[in-house]
C-alpha cells in the first residue's frame, strides 16, 4: 500500500486554502452575495431589524447597485439612509437622503428622507460634547447646525401635516436661538474689538433672520452700544426705545436708561 506524504509545499497550499475559506464565510456576513433582488431585500430588512447596520448596508447598497430600477429599490433606498444614520455615518446619509429626495420628489414617504437628512445633520453638529457641557456649542463651527435649520425649515413648508413636523418644528426653536445666540458672541467680540459697524449689522441680521428668537433682544442691545461706539447717538436712542418696547426688562436697562458694557460712553435714556 502507497502512503501518500504531504510535502513543505502541499501543506503550505492547503494551510492556505484554510484560511482562505475562513475568511470568506466572515466575509459572507458582511459582504452582499450574488443574490436576487427580493432575497437581498429580505437580507437587508432583516440585518436592519435585528441592529446589524453593517451587514444592512451591504445588503441595501447591492440593492441599489444590481437592481436601481427594481421593486425594491425606492423602499431599500430610505432604509439605506437610516442604516448610514445608525452607523453615525452623518455624510453619507444626507447624500443619500439628498439623492432620494431629488430622484422620488413624489414619493409617499419623502418626507421621511427630509427629516433623517435634518437629524444627520443635526447629530453632526451636536456630538457628544454638549451633553457634557464642556462647552457652549455656541462658541463652535455651526455648519451642520445651519444644514439642519434649513432641512428642518423646508420639511416643515413643504410637508405641515407630516407626522415627522411636530419634532422638526421643535429643533427648529431650539437651533434658531443656538444661531441667533452665535451671531451675538461674534457681535460681542467685534464690540470688544471696536469694530461697531460690524456689531450693528450683525445684531440686524440677528433680528432679520431669526425674528422670533429669544435673543433678539440681545441682538438691540448690541445695537444700541454699537451705535454708540459710531456715535451715532440719535440711531442709538431708537434703537433703545424698540429695546424697552420689547423687553423692559432687560439686564442691560436701568429703567429707560442704557449702560454701555463695552463702549466707552455716557449711558444714555431714551
Amino acid at each position: 500500500m502507497r502512503v501518500i506524504t504531504t510535502g513543505p509545499r502541499l501543506a503550505v497550499m492547503l494551510l492556505a486554502s484554510a484560511l482562505l475559506a475562513g475568511c470568506a464565510s466572515t466575509a459572507d456576513e458582511q459582504e452582499a452575495p450574488d443574490l436576487q433582488e427580493r432575497q437581498l431585500y429580505d437580507e437587508g430588512r432583516s440585518a436592519l431589524e435585528g441592529g446589524r447596520y453593517t451587514t444592512a448596508i451591504n445588503r441595501l447598497e447591492a440593492i441599489d447597485t444590481r437592481f436601481p430600477f427594481g421593486d425594491t429599490a425606492e423602499q431599500a433606498q430610505l432604509e439605506l439612509i437610516y442604516a448610514y444614520y445608525q452607523t453615525d455615518d452623518w455624510e453619507q446619509a444626507r447624500a443619500a437622503a439628498s439623492r432620494f429626495i431629488r430622484l422620488h420628489p413624489d414619493h409617499p414617504q419623502v418626507d421621511y428622507a427630509y427629516y433623517l437628512r435634518g437629524l444627520s445633520a443635526w447629530q453632526a453638529g451636536r456630538f457628544s460634547l454638549e451633553g457634557l457641557r464642556l462647552i457652549d456649542i455656541s462658541k463652535r463651527d455651526l455648519g451642520a447646525s445651519r444644514d439642519a435649520y434649513s432641512d428642518f425649515r423646508e420639511l416643515v413648508q413643504r410637508f405641515p401635516d407630516s407626522q415627522y413636523a411636530p419634532d422638526a418644528q421643535q429643533r427648529i426653536v431650539y437651533l434658531r436661538n443656538l444661531l441667533a445666540r452665535h451671531e451675538l458672541q461674534v457681535a460681542d467680540f467685534y464690540l470688544r474689538k471696536g469694530a461697531y459697524l460690524a456689531a450693528v449689522e450683525r445684531g440686524r441680521w440677528v433680528i432679520e433672520r431669526y425674528p422670533e428668537a429669544q435673543a433678539t433682544r440681545d441682538a438691540l442691545a448690541t445695537m444700541v452700544e454699537g451705535y454708540l461706539g459710531l456715535d451715532m447717538t440719535e440711531r442709538a436712542r431708537e434703537t433703545l426705545r424698540v429695546l424697552i418696547d420689547n423687553a423692559p426688562d432687560h439686564e442691560r436697562l436701568d429703567g429707560r436708561t442704557f449702560d454701555p458694557q463695552y463702549v466707552e460712553a455716557d449711558p444714555i435714556t431714551a
